[in-house]
């Protein structure tokens, strides 16, 4: 494997059910939707000759278990992304463990396949959870990517270091950490290079975060598969939208906006720049030299 210098990564969960549960507290179904934009994502990689780590969430997996068994045929790398995306100040240490144990058996029955890393939902590895590395490490994982190094109003961790590097849990395990990527403005840690940012920076902007974290170390992009998703979400969502107050639709409106600049953002990076796996980052990045994780 050659040296990577980016890694493209994909948190793949659906986003009306996790909308309907977290927002209008309303449980429902799996949508197909996260099966056909994923796979829009894979035919934009493999346009590129491009592979990348795929954090799957189980809910998504037990239901179309064909999608996870296509990323694997593709050649990308699998990781898992919980169960039920529970963050982790929201579980017990017990509960923590169930979410990622049954994730990692299903995905790795699926594909036949181990699977190595893990993202926690909404980046929730945090100071007040440092307990989830422990749990993480306890699961079988051997890297972790669930943390911003900086500090947010709904995740980070300030000061964390920002390059890749082994570390202690808090009862003594050994676990590899692979944080976000983040870009100093003045004195404060800004995410870039994903998720909302990649939708609401332009695209030069973007870019100049490439090449300012590049100079340092390997760039992590993250993204979802909903972030592609330009059509009207079904009724029974908006059902639901319209009886919140005026600040959360708001909020749930606003993550519309500029959604169909997305993709072709996402195909000018891979134009111009080298992604991998993260499983490909770790082993050969300089910045551990020497760890092997398979």
């Amino acid at each position: 494997m050659k040296p990577t210098k980016a890694a493209f990564t994909v948190d793949v969960e659906d986003g009306i059910s996790i909308a309907m549960r977290d927002i209008f507290s309303v449980e429902s179904r799996q949508t197909d939707r996260v099966v056909s934009l994923t796979e829009k994502i894979l035919d934009l990689l493999a346009r590129y000759q491009t592979q990348g780590t795929f954090f799957v969430l189980g809910q998504v997996a037990e239901k179309f278990p064909q999608l996870v068994k296509k990323i694997a045929q593709e050649g990308h790398e699998l990781g898992v992304h919980g169960y039920n995306h529970y963050q982790f100040f929201r579980m017990t240490r017990k509960q923590a463990f169930e979410e990622l144990t049954k994730a990692k058996k299903l995905i790795e029955d699926l594909t036949g396949h181990e699977v190595f890393g893990h993202r926690a939902p909404a980046f929730s590895i945090t100071p007040k959870t440092e307990w989830g590395l422990d749990v993480i490490a306890e699961a079988g994982f051997k890297y972790d990517s669930s943390i911003m190094p900086g500090s947010g109003m709904r995740y980070g961790w300030s000061g964390f270091p920002k390059d890749i590097h082994e570390l202690k849990t808090p009862s003594g395990m050994n676990l590899i950490e692979v944080p976000l990527s983040t870009v100093k403005v003045f004195w404060k840690d800004i995410p870039v290079c994903g998720g909302g940012y990649l939708r609401l920076f332009p695209y030069a902007l973007t870019r100049a975060a490439f090449e300012k974290i590049q100079k340092e170390r390997p760039v992590v992009l993250y993204m979802h598969p909903y972030e592609l998703d330009t059509q009207d979400y079904p009724d029974y969502y908006f059902d639901q939208l319209n009886k919140v107050d005026l600040l959360t639709r708001y909020k749930m409106k606003s993550m519309w906006f500029n959604r169909k600049s997305v993709y072709p953002k996402l195909a000018r990076l891979l134009q111009n720049y080298e992604f991998g796996t993260v499983i490909n980052l770790v082993n050969n990045d300089h910045q551990i030299t020497g760890t092997k994780v398979f």
